[in-house]
């Protein structure tokens, strides 16, 4: 079963979630469902204000599902990701430290977020 637990300066405690396996929710998806408010306002990959950074549990699978071409995009844009990273994402599988809540699809894999309330991790 994934676990999604939520951390910001804007929590009164950490949110810890049970996504359902199989599910193709995204990391935005789960955080409203819990109540938990990221930033967001298109939801569609274009605008870049539900940055997160993602933490794995260590000794857990990483799992994540890849990049959207919309997201390596918008990443770059706010410099938030480099060209290896992309390359490490697409052919070794290694995460990159920060992904958009919109278009990250929790797998099964126990995941922590950050975000700081603010638009675009400002």
């Amino acid at each position: 079963m994934p676990v999604v637990t939520f951390t910001s300066e804007t929590l009164h405690r950490d949110v810890r979630a049970y996504a359902t396996a199989g599910d193709t929710s995204t990391v935005l998806s789960v955080a409203l469902a819990q109540g938990v408010k990221i930033p967001h306002d298109c939801r569609d990959g274009e605008c870049g204000s539900c940055l997160i950074e993602v933490k794995y549990v260590e000794g857990k699978p990483k799992m994540a599902i890849a990049l959207t071409e919309k997201e390596k995009i918008k990443l770059r844009e706010l410099g938030k990701i480099t060209a290896q990273q992309i390359q490490d994402a697409e052919t070794n599988d290694i995460a990159p430290p920060y992904r958009l809540a919109c278009q990250f699809i929790v797998r099964e894999e126990e995941i922590i977020i950050h975000f700081t309330g603010e638009p675009a991790g400002a």
